[in-house]
């Protein structure tokens, strides 16, 4: 019999799709980094789990997806109690060139990490299909390999029509908690606008103590800190690609002291605004 995905060190090519589901627990941890020569697409079915690719760090929810592609290290930790996850394994061949094309992106879909967010209202649709194919890899007859084939078809198209792909994690939020999400792109949106604690609140939906929390959990840094790197950041591109006066960079970017701005702005770069300006404009 072939051999399935092991758990540990490079696992071995693979024949066939595989899939597979388990409860794990606080501290049940991959005991290293590990990586394999095929797809994996991961999925939450119940509570939360930590997920390193590469040298980022995700927290995934119940109802999200991750795709890996191959050669990708990657690394799980559960650290939020107990999380039942499952797991597809298949090769680029196991999806047919229709099913290929129809993903958001066409070819180059697969060869990218991937976070998709289940709606609460199609979670247990797909959770269905996904036990559907674990106790199909459980048979391990002669129909396993082509039924599994098709399943990963009606997997993945049904993860097109019903998911949103989350395209870009916005910056420094390694996170898929929706509302932190919602909350930092309320930032990247309105930054340059004089925005308080409580209106991005109102848009993560929460009060503002409990998003100050809930972010510092999630981002490891408070919601103002991330405003200001957002400000911070366009004010840098502006200095380096306009002759505006650095109070004109300063107000348009979201700060009302020019004072304040240059203080942070000197924390961040290490240099005053007109330093960095002549360094980027070539002018010193």
């Amino acid at each position: 019999m072939e051999q399935k995905p092991k758990c540990t060190g490079p696992r071995p090519v693979i024949g066939r799709v595989y899939a597979e589901s388990r409860l794990r627990t606080a501290g049940d941890d991959m005991p290293a980094h590990h990586w394999h020569p095929y797809h994996e697409l991961f999925y939450v079915e119940t509570g939360a789990c930590s997920y390193m690719v590469e040298n980022e760090i995700y927290d995934l929810q119940m109802g999200d997806f991750l795709l890996i592609p191959p050669h990708t290290f990657h690394y799980t930790r559960y650290r939020f109690g107990p999380c039942r996850r499952a797991a597809v394994f298949f090769r680029e061949e196991d999806v047919s060139a229709p099913v290929r094309q129809a993903l958001p992106g066409q070819e180059a879909f697969l060869g990218q990490v991937r976070i998709l967010q289940t709606p609460q209202t199609h979670q247990a649709r797909v959770e269905a299909l996904l036990e559907r194919m674990v106790r199909e890899d459980a048979l391990a007859d002669r129909y396993t390999a082509p039924m599994l084939g098709a399943m990963l078809q009606e997997l993945l198209l049904a993860c097109c029509r019903v998911c949103t792909v989350l395209q870009e994690v916005p910056d420094r939020i390694h996170t898929t908690d929706r509302e932190i999400v919602r909350a930092a792109r309320f930032i990247t949106e309105h930054y340059a606008e004089p925005i308080t604690a409580a209106d991005i609140a109102a848009a993560a939906g929460f009060s503002p103590n409990y998003l100050s929390r809930r972010f510092r959990e999630a981002a490891g840094f408070g919601v103002h800190e991330y405003l200001t790197f957002i400000r911070l950041r366009s004010a840098a591109h502006e200095l380096a690609s306009t002759a505006d006066s650095v109070t004109e960079v300063a107000l348009r970017c979201g700060f009302s002291n020019s004072n304040y701005f240059k203080d942070a702005f000197k924390k961040q770069y290490g240099c005053t605004p007109r330093a960095y300006r002549q360094r980027a404009q070539g002018e010193c």
